[in-house]
């Protein structure tokens, strides 16, 4: 008997990677009429990273107009990115767990919180004891968790949203 399928992965590989781009897509239309609507100028940028589609909408000039759409501690861009999701939800039938950045705030904010995460890894590993982080987003937590396994120790999230935060263990 003769295999005529494709070597392991491939084939599902590009198929994720299509269905991807196409979360991309759809996300890029919803964005581009609210920034219509919302009379704000813009440059869309699509991406696939870490299997998840990731769009970002940029500034074409100065990025004030486009921190309305940020908010305070980047609330405005949760629900943003939540919208984004549902109209995704809408089209394919199929849950998003597309990222969405804006003006690049999850990008500073992904550094700040390595940084923060590597820092109580230390803290963790010199002092011998867990360290307990504040109250954090679902985002936030798992880029904190990303940089302490970088770190090589383990962590985990304790507490009820939204009061829910990372402890660092030694």
């Amino acid at each position: 008997m003769t295999d005529t399928t494709a070597p392991e992965g491939t084939e599902a590989d590009s198929d994720t990677l299509t269905r991807l781009e196409q979360e991309g897509e759809i996300a890029a239309d919803y964005l581009e009429g609210l920034l219509d609507i919302a009379d704000l100028d813009g440059d869309i940028d699509m991406d696939v990273e870490a299997d998840r589609a990731a769009v970002s909408v940029i500034s074409e000039g100065s990025a004030r107009d486009l921190q309305k759409l940020v908010g305070r501690d980047g609330e405005v861009l949760e629900a943003l990115q939540e919208l984004t999701r549902l109209a995704v939800h809408r089209e394919t039938g199929d849950r998003s767990r597309l990222m969405l950045d804006i003006a690049g705030f999850r990008a500073q904010k992904r550094e700040e919180l390595a940084e923060l995460g590597e820092k109580a890894a230390q803290e963790a590993q010199s002092s011998g004891e867990a360290v307990k982080l504040r109250p954090m987003t679902p985002f936030e937590r798992k880029v904190v968790h990303d940089a302490v396994k970088a770190a090589g120790l383990r962590s985990e999230s304790e507490g009820e949203e939204p009061q829910r935060c990372v402890v660092v263990l030694p």
